[in-house]
């Protein structure tokens, strides 16, 4: 019992971090109908920016993490601008959107490797190590971080979406865009700040991976997660995504503390396929035809 209240614990605060990302792949596909795997080299970055506001630059924590998510915020809306803004003004088909990104995501990646090189990076030590003991259940200081910091941003999210005006807007937006342009909703507006959040979003989800991890330039391919996350959720479905992105960083430690690490990755791509075979709306998502 002991070993499954760990391994429960661990699963809620990676999971946590896969709802930060897979948000961001779940509002961009409610407006645009493609996945933005240009996501992983966002968050890719925000683990550097972190690392070097820290180091390089000698920020405190609170600043050098805000400062992260700001800039990707931003990164992101230039992404937008850059390599979909076009395509949306051309009317191309769904599959040049993903090129596009899949173009970005590489790009991202190499231009790490070449001006910063490919050296495994570690942040340094913010947070103790010591791990706080309730009864016989030892609990890291930073994953009971990572999980209220998520928490705490996911409701702010919720809040944003559900009881502000450009919330209901991106709501409407993403339920019909032709028809809300023609409402008075400025859509362009609304794409940008979707875009704005995904990456402010994927800053934080940067920085914690970076923390509990290394930075390095592959560190996006984590994002792989948070898609199959995303797409077990519902693609589209906020709650979704954050329920798909718990129960996955559930399932994931509880398959490495009861059989082995080596297979945690081998079954999500399991789950993602039985998802995509038997229920591709995933569990709160919307069946469509015409997102890709």
């Amino acid at each position: 019992m002991t070993q499954f209240l760990q391994q429960l614990i661990n699963g809620l605060s990676i999971g946590s971090v896969y709802a930060l990302m897979a948000v961001g792949y779940s509002l961009v596909y409610s407006i645009m109908n493609f996945s933005n795997f240009a996501h992983g080299g966002v968050i890719m970055l925000g683990a550097y920016f972190g690392y070097y506001y820290l180091t390089a630059a000698g920020l405190p924590f609170p600043a050098a993490f805000i400062g992260a998510a700001l800039t990707t915020c931003l990164l992101a809306v230039i992404i937008e601008r850059g390599a979909y803004k076009p395509l949306r003004e051309r009317k191309a088909p769904f599959l040049y959107f993903i090129i596009s990104a899949m173009g970005t995501s590489i790009f991202l990646e190499n231009m790490v490797i070449a001006t910063i090189g490919p050296t495994f990076r570690s942040y340094p030590e913010v947070l103790s190590r010591t791990p706080i003991q309730i009864g016989s259940v030892s609990v890291g200081r930073l994953d009971l971080t990572m999980f209220f910091i998520s928490a705490i941003c996911l409701a702010l999210l919720v809040f944003f979406i559900d009881h502000t005006k450009m919330g209901k807007a991106i709501q409407a937006t993403a339920y019909n865009i032709k028809a809300s342009a023609l409402m008075g909703i400025n859509t362009d507006l609304v794409i940008i700040v979707v875009f704005a959040l995904g990456g402010f979003f994927a800053g934080i989800a940067g920085v914690l991976f970076g923390m509990k991890y290394t930075v390095y330039p592959q560190i996006g391919i984590i994002t792989n997660k948070s898609f199959i996350a995303a797409v077990f959720g519902g693609l589209g479905s906020l709650p979704g995504a954050v329920i798909g992105s718990i129960l996955l960083g559930i399932i994931e430690t509880i398959t490495s503390g009861y059989f082995s690490s080596q297979y945690r990755d081998l079954i999500a791509f399991v789950l993602l396929i039985a998802v995509l075979v038997f229920k591709p709306s995933g569990l709160m998502g919307k069946v469509t035809e015409d997102k890709a």
